[in-house]
């Protein structure tokens, strides 16, 4: 079966300052892949190196079983920034006119139709926040923006959530209630990865984790992770996962 993302021996760097250095990963269809690490190791880096947005120094990367570069199929990924929950937003439209815009891609210059309506719709539906539909992007909380932005993903019929810190400015009781959004939008098959500097939602959530710290300290199953030095390798500390409940 073809790898939805696979990423061998990829380095980049900003002038000199190495970001990556000769990471090799893979991310299988239906996987949970939480992406680790310290503040300034590369995570974001390697995410976008991922989904094509930065085009590395050395190395390969496969989106779908394409190169990355040559990739044509946008609307299969829905990516979700770190900027995503800032306040400032100024997008001047309604999150129902958010959440159809995710249908531009299968549409082109045609105009929606009912069944485009429909299934934005229901992605509106499946993250709970249908009576906000009428609502100003720019008027939500950081949570709502969230998950707005996830429906729209949901709306293009995305296989693959990428998602950069996505609770960053998000209280504790709408966080719980978001990773269980994405429990069941993975078990429903779609695959993600999750930057998360919280150690322990990941081991909670993830069914694989990467850790890097510009390079790969670990790329496996759950328990191989806590069962590894990767955590005190990666961090330069002696540490321990807290949460684990696979």
């Amino acid at each position: 079966m073809t790898a939805v993302v696979d990423v061998r021996n990829v380095s980049f760097s900003y002038g000199e300052q190495p970001a990556l250095e000769d990471v090799s990963l893979t991310v299988e269809s239906g996987d949970f892949l939480g992406l680790i690490g310290p503040n300034g190791s590369g995570k974001t880096t390697l995410l976008h190196v991922m989904l094509g947005l930065t085009r590395p120094d050395a190395g390969s990367v496969e989106l779908f079983g394409q190169p990355v570069d040559a990739f044509d199929q946008g609307e299969r990924i829905g990516y979700v920034s770190q900027k995503a929950t800032s306040q400032d937003s100024t997008m001047p439209v309604t999150v129902r006119e958010c959440v159809r815009m995710g249908r531009f891609a299968h549409v082109g210059h045609s105009r929606l139709d009912d069944e485009d309506r429909e299934i934005a719709e229901d992605a509106l539906e499946t993250v709970g926040i249908s009576d906000l539909a009428d609502r100003r992007i720019n008027q939500l909380s950081g949570g709502q923006r969230q998950r707005a932005y996830i429906a729209r993903a949901l709306a293009s019929e995305a296989d693959l959530l990428a998602l950069d810190e996505p609770t960053v400015g998000v209280d504790a009781e709408s966080r719980d209630a978001f990773y269980r959004l994405l429990d069941s939008l993975n078990e429903s098959g779609i695959t993600i990865i999750l930057i998360e500097h919280d150690i322990g939602v990941v081991t909670d959530r993830a069914n694989r984790i990467a850790c890097i710290n510009t390079k790969l300290y670990h790329h496996g199953d759950t328990d191989s992770f806590v069962e590894s030095d990767a955590l005190s390798e990666a961090y330069g500390t002696t540490g321990t996962v807290v949460h684990h409940h696979h």
